[in-house]
């Protein structure tokens, strides 16, 4: 007997009634038992926008059946609940009843493919399973259900292969976000991205207290990300990686620059920032004030050399606060102080997930 998990969704007619009899049909099925189910929510639809919204939820079922004949079952209930499969992706329907995930298995055909290859995108599906089995773990990214349902923040996602593939990482000073950068970008051919640190004038006058340079500052970190991060740099096809996030602009804005500094820079990165690629995923590295102090001290850059305690504090919540309200893409959030980016298993680890975010 193998314990599976299926997402069911219905846009069409009565929802909640197609989804309760498609549930009951099921149970009724040789070689099969109903668990459980979980709450069914509503949900905007993705891909083709001008259509109803869905009705979802996710049901546990004990089975004697095989992965193909369960599929069977599937599509059968699913045509006698009225479906009519007409081979679009994204088209509306009565029911649709898929396999998330089969026991531990990883099953890949050409009718089939377990775990669902888009359930970690969809915050529908990953919170239903959170309700029913939430340390049950995805057996190809190797992290409980709920792990990965935080990622997503409440939205779901589709990778588009068509736009361009940006990697960022985001994390406060001495997080270790070049060196993860740049151990991806040598293991996975992806294209490095750089903050131009060391390049910028003003910095060594900020960090030393000539407060008059901090919009120079800020300015020139944005122009420049804004050089680095525009459409025309992606026409290779290749996955870019940054080292920094294009929204922690906002945060180091707020803590260097006055009020009336601060407002005048808010509304030039607002207006100008849409122009930018934005991240397919981003790797957040969640690191104590503590640790990157040590850090900091380590590598002995003499203009950081001011940085205290307090002003790491202030960074580590301004980030928390950015993150937990940020949807623009699915957030993979690290154990910065657990991790040594140096090593070439933990990059490779980091990068076997990327690819699960990415469509190359």
């Amino acid at each position: 007997m193998t314990i599976a998990y299926l997402g069911l969704g219905s846009n069409l007619g009565d929802r909640e009634q197609n989804i309760k009899a498609a549930l009951k049909s099921l149970d009724a099925q040789d070689g099969l038992k109903l668990l459980r189910s979980s709450s069914i929510t509503e949900t905007r639809p993705l891909g083709q926008k001008a259509q109803p919204d869905y009705l979802n939820c996710v049901a546990e079922i004990q089975t004697s059946l095989s992965a193909d004949a369960l599929l069977e079952v599937l599509r059968k209930t699913e045509s006698l609940s009225g479906r009519e499969r007409t081979g679009q992706v994204w088209a509306s329907r009565i029911i649709d009843i898929d396999i998330l995930l089969f026991g531990s298995d990883v099953i890949k055909t050409v009718q089939l493919t377990i775990p669902h290859r888009n359930m970690h995108l969809r915050s529908f599906v990953l919170a239903g399973l959170c309700e029913l089995a939430p340390e049950a773990v995805h057996p190809l990214l190797g992290e409980t259900i709920y792990v990965l349902y935080k990622r997503l923040n409440g939205e779901n996602f589709h990778i588009d292969s068509r736009l361009p593939q940006l990697v960022s990482v985001a994390g406060i000073i001495g997080a270790g976000k070049s060196t993860l950068a740049k151990g991806l970008a040598d293991a996975f051919d992806f294209r490095l991205i750089k903050e131009a640190y060391d390049a910028n004038p003003f910095m060594r006058d900020v960090y030393a207290g000539k407060k008059e340079y901090a919009l120079d500052s800020q300015l020139y970190f944005f122009l420049s990300r804004m050089e680095q991060l525009k459409l025309q740099n992606f026409k290779d096809g290749r996955i870019a990686i940054s080292d920094y996030i294009m929204n922690q602009e906002l945060v180091y804005a707020k803590i260097w620059l006055d009020e009336i500094q601060f407002e005048l820079y808010k509304k030039i990165n607002i207006e100008m920032g849409t122009l930018v690629v934005e991240p397919t995923v981003v790797i957040y590295l969640k690191a104590s004030a503590e640790e990157c102090l040590k850090r900091i001290h380590l590598r002995n850059r003499p203009y950081e050399q001011g940085i205290d305690m307090k002003f790491l504090e202030r960074l580590c919540a301004e980030y928390e606060k950015l993150f937990a309200k940020f949807r623009a893409c699915p957030v993979i959030t690290l154990d910065a102080d657990k991790c040594d980016f140096r090593r070439s298993e933990e990059v490779e680890k980091i990068g076997r997930q990327i690819g699960y975010y990415t469509s190359k």
